[in-house]
């Protein structure tokens, strides 16, 4: 069965510490780790180390579950010096909403918070911000206009870039929360990255095709 990006993280130490929950629970997990994302390419993020924890699709929901429960206890102890007491209502909101952006002891510390300013938040709601949150990510994005102005560029050129850059247009995936899958670019510029990879492959071929009839033997 197919591994899924469960997380994703910068630093190293949260994506150990999932990992330390998922082999204590004999949960099967594989983790890739990535010099620069692939919206990074494409100049939409900066560079940098991220780490990818997967699992099994069949598993998100007993590991919600399980980092849940582990989220509860952890905030039972600590105290009001904590950072995220600092942090303002709508700050807090925001980190119901993103749970996929934030671990699961901030996602209940910031339940308690504004438990305790009076801001109480039932099952429900956390529910209906998880579907929005879903809704949002698998919206599909669009690249840089300048990026596929490049991709056009470098097939023309025939080099392997290109092919690339068209292959990643067209095929690229994003796995969210709750294990699906999506394209992560829109129609029109999957479009764009199939006709880049067609582009691309020709102008190879036939550069390749030039570069063995031109050489002398």
């Amino acid at each position: 069965m197919e591994f899924l990006t469960y997380k994703k993280y910068h630093e190293r130490e949260r994506a150990e510490a999932l990992m330390q929950v998922l082999k204590d629970n004999q949960i099967e997990f594989e983790v890739v780790e990535h010099r620069e994302s692939l919206d990074a390419l494409y100049g939409d993020k900066q560079l940098g180390q991220q780490y990818f924890v997967k699992i099994k699709r069949s598993d998100f929901s007993k590991v919600d579950l399980i980092l849940a429960e582990h989220g509860e206890k952890g905030i039972e102890t600590v105290d009001k010096e904590h950072y995220l007491y600092e942090f303002t209502d709508e700050e807090l909101f925001d980190i119901l909403s993103k749970p996929d952006e934030w671990n699961e002891f901030d996602f209940h510390l910031s339940k308690k918070i504004l438990k305790e300013r009076g801001k109480e938040i039932n099952d429900e709601t956390i529910e209906l911000l998880k579907k929005q949150r879903i809704n949002e990510l698998a919206k599909p994005e669009d690249s840089s206009k300048s990026w596929i102005y490049a991709g056009y560029l470098f097939a023309l050129l025939g080099g392997l870039l290109g092919i690339f850059m068209g292959y990643a247009l067209t095929t690229s995936k994003k796995t969210l929360p709750n294990g699906q899958k999506f394209f992560t670019y829109s129609p029109m510029h999957r479009k764009h990255g199939a006709r880049i990879l067609i582009v691309g492959i020709i102008m190879f071929l036939v550069s390749l095709f030039i570069k063995i009839a031109t050489t002398e033997y």
